[in-house]
């Protein structure tokens, strides 16, 4: 047993992997039916003055359902201007899943520089609900939230979104699905070799 699933079992804390991804106005391709030697061509707007980051955490605790939370964000791509998930949005999205979750979380990252900020080791230390884990560098197979995205980005390949608004909406749609279906969840969570144990029936 991993050491952060010990310390949960011992502790009775929900375990998180957590992951962030960014979407933007092109959409990812897929094969798709055609006519033979005829490719389908779908014109899409390429060019956005927005783009989309998502973070997301993969909770699961034995005894309950798998759950998946995440926070959503819109960059304006301007001089200057960031482009992803700053230290307080890792933080807010920490308190968020502690608060929906109602008791302590492990959470287990890579190793982004947002998420090794000294802001946020401060308030792991501040505390006591709050455990982080670091992944091996390099280790995109041992994150469930990087199946979370292909099953994301699988549903929304080859799909000509007209505004930036559209893309968020049928973000958000595809991200709530894979929320009512915590079997989906659980896939993900398998497809790392982590086990998981069913809640027991009433």
């Amino acid at each position: 047993m991993a050491p952060g699933k010990r310390l949960a079992a011992a502790s009775g804390a929900w375990i998180l992997f957590e992951d962030g991804a960014g979407f933007s106005m092109t959409p990812p391709r897929a094969r798709t039916w055609g006519p033979r030697g005829h490719t389908p061509v779908i014109r899409v707007r390429g060019r956005s003055r927005r783009r989309t980051s998502v973070a997301a955490l993969c909770c699961c605790k034995a005894g309950e359902k798998s759950r998946l939370i995440h926070r959503p964000r819109t960059h304006l791509l301007l001089k200057g201007a960031r482009k992803s998930f700053s230290r307080q949005d890792c933080r807010d999205l920490l308190v968020r899943a502690h608060i929906q979750l109602d008791g302590p979380i492990v959470v287990v990252r890579d190793n982004l520089n947002t998420r090794l900020a000294a802001g946020l080791k401060r308030y792991e230390a501040e505390h006591d609900w709050l455990t982080t884990f670091r992944l091996p560098p390099y280790a995109p197979d041992l994150n469930p939230v990087e199946a979370v995205w292909s099953l994301v980005r699988r549903a929304m390949a080859n799909t000509a979104f007209t505004t930036p608004d559209d893309l968020d909406r049928k973000l958000r749609s595809e991200l709530r699905r894979i929320q009512l279906r915590p079997r989906l969840i659980d896939g993900c969570l398998t497809a790392t070799r982590l086990s998981i144990n069913p809640p027991t029936p009433p």
